[in-house]
């Protein structure tokens, strides 16, 4: 999961430039929409008309904590800039939309729940839910054993992660030797950036070359970097870098991994405080969604069809510790 800043801001103007290339130009509303190739649509405006939308189920809203219910508001944190589809601002430059927003207004709608959107940098999202300020931090967060030790989750995607480089590049990357030698953009403190550092400490061992790993202030400058060759490729999330390969036309997706390397399928989940209370609602909000069809819907809205669950869990195996 990447560690980002409210600099991210910048993506949402290259979004805006690559919806006047992507859609037609004389459109007035073209500047909302980014429309691919394979007919795969994505709303950038602020009003949002299309987002999924549920009724309130009173037996899953009656497991809420009390103090919650008589605020009647979900307090739901996260990155400010995450690369769309996750977690980005609309083209009004100010508005947070995206798939983690409608995963947030999808299980507060079934809780009874108005949602009270808040913005943070990465590391202080995870005090803001120490303090009890906010109660769900939805925002691409990885399931980890190291986190498991002071949250809860309640997982409602895979995490995956791709390898994008230029189109045409004629580089696939099918496991670690194949990024030998290779030049590779990464977020830094990410689950890719330990899977990298792993993969070159094996590579290291048989002989081959380390990759080299280099860092960035944030998306955008990752994908200048790339369309300048001043890197081979860039490993991030798997929902960003397939909208920016679909929406660009520049980019190819050259290699998938789960993100929690060879040994387990890494899961994306809402995260709470560790035994508030809270965490059963949103398990079953979230279940109770996947049955009624409506998370399928936001699944399908941000063309996250690859990194759907059937299920959601509360606290699964997570990625392993790092000091283990």
């Amino acid at each position: 999961m990447p560690k980002t800043s409210r600099r991210l801001a910048f993506v949402a103007s290259a979004l805006v430039a690559l919806a006047l290339t992507a859609t037609a130009c004389s459109d007035p509303e073209a500047e909302n929409e980014v429309v691919t190739s394979d007919g795969q649509s994505f709303d950038l405006s602020p009003e949002q008309s299309t987002r999924v939308r549920v009724d309130k189920v009173d037996d899953i809203a009656a497991k809420v904590p009390q103090a919650i219910r008589d605020r009647g508001t979900l307090i739901v944190t996260g990155a400010g800039g995450t690369a769309p589809p996750l977690r980005f601002y609309a083209s009004d430059d100010k508005t947070i939309v995206g798939s983690e927003v409608d995963f947030s207004y999808l299980v507060a709608d079934i809780l009874g729940l108005k949602v009270d959107l808040k913005v943070a940098d990465w590391s202080q999202n995870f005090v803001k839910i120490d303090s009890g300020e906010n109660d769900v931090f939805i925002s691409n967060v990885t399931v980890t054993e190291e986190r498991k030790d002071k949250y809860d989750f309640a997982t409602y995607r895979l995490d995956n992660l791709a390898f994008e480089a230029k189109k045409d590049s004629g580089w696939k990357v099918d496991g670690r030797k194949d990024v030998a030698g290779k030049k590779i953009g990464v977020g830094s403190g990410t689950n890719q950036e330990q899977l990298l550092v792993d993969w070159n400490e094996q590579n290291v061992a048989e002989g081959l070359a380390p990759a080299e790993i280099v860092y960035y202030q944030n998306a955008a400058d990752y994908y200048l970097a790339l369309g300048s060759g001043r890197i081979d490729g860039y490993f991030g999330p798997n929902p960003s870098s397939v909208y920016h390969a679909a929406t660009s036309g520049e980019t190819e997706i050259v290699g998938t991994f789960s993100g929690a390397g060879d040994a387990l399928q890494g899961e994306i989940g809402v995260l709470t405080k560790k035994d508030n209370g809270l965490i059963e609602a949103v398990n079953e909000a979230i279940n109770h969604a996947i049955e009624d069809g409506s998370y399928q819907k936001v699944i399908d809205r941000w063309g996250l069809q690859t990194e759907a669950v059937t299920t959601s869990e509360v606290n699964p195996a997570g990625l392993p510790r790092t000091d283990a």
